[in-house]
C-alpha cells in the first residue's frame, strides 16, 4: 500500500488545519493508520492513530483535546482534523499504516508503511 499525506500549511497560533492521508494498492479498511510528526533535531513522536478494529482512536496527551482522527473508508482517507493550533506543533507530519493492528503502537517501528510528509507551521 502507498500512503499520500496532504494538506499542510502555514497558520497562525489558533487556527485549524486538516490533514489528509490516501491510502492507495490497498484497502484501507484493513489498516490501522497513525499520524506521528517530527521537528527539526528531534525524534519522531507520535500523535494520533485510529485502528481497523471498530475505529477506536488513541492520542498522544500533547494533543489530547485538540486534534481528532477519523477515517473515510469509501474514500480510502484517513484525517487529522487539527485545532486550537500551538507554535509547539510545528512540525513535519507524516502518516503510518500497518496492517490489522488491534492496539496501533506508538512506535514508529510499528508500522511498514510510510507517508512522505507535509509541513505545518504554526506563527504565533
Amino acid at each position: 500500500v502507498q500512503l499520500q499525506a496532504s494538506g499542510g500549511g502555514l497558520v497562525q497560533a489558533g487556527g485549524s488545519l486538516r490533514l489528509s492521508c490516501v491510502l492507495s494498492g490497498g484497502s484501507s479498511g484493513s489498516y490501522s493508520v497513525a499520524w506521528f510528526r517530527q521537528a527539526p533535531g528531534k525524534e519522531r513522536e507520535f500523535v494520533a492513530a485510529i485502528s481497523w478494529y471498530y475505529d477506536n482512536t488513541y492520542y498522544a496527551d500533547s494533543v489530547k483535546g485538540r486534534f481528532s482522527i477519523s477515517r473515510d473508508d469509501a474514500k480510502n482517507t484517513v484525517y487529522l482534523q487539527m485545532n486550537s493550533l500551538k507554535p509547539e506543533d510545528t512540525s513535519v507530519y507524516y502518516c503510518a499504516a500497518g496492517i490489522r493492528l488491534l492496539r496501533p503502537p506508538p512506535s514508529p517501528t510499528g508500522y511498514g508503511y510510510w507517508g512522505q510528509g507535509t509541513l505545518v507551521t504554526v506563527s504565533s
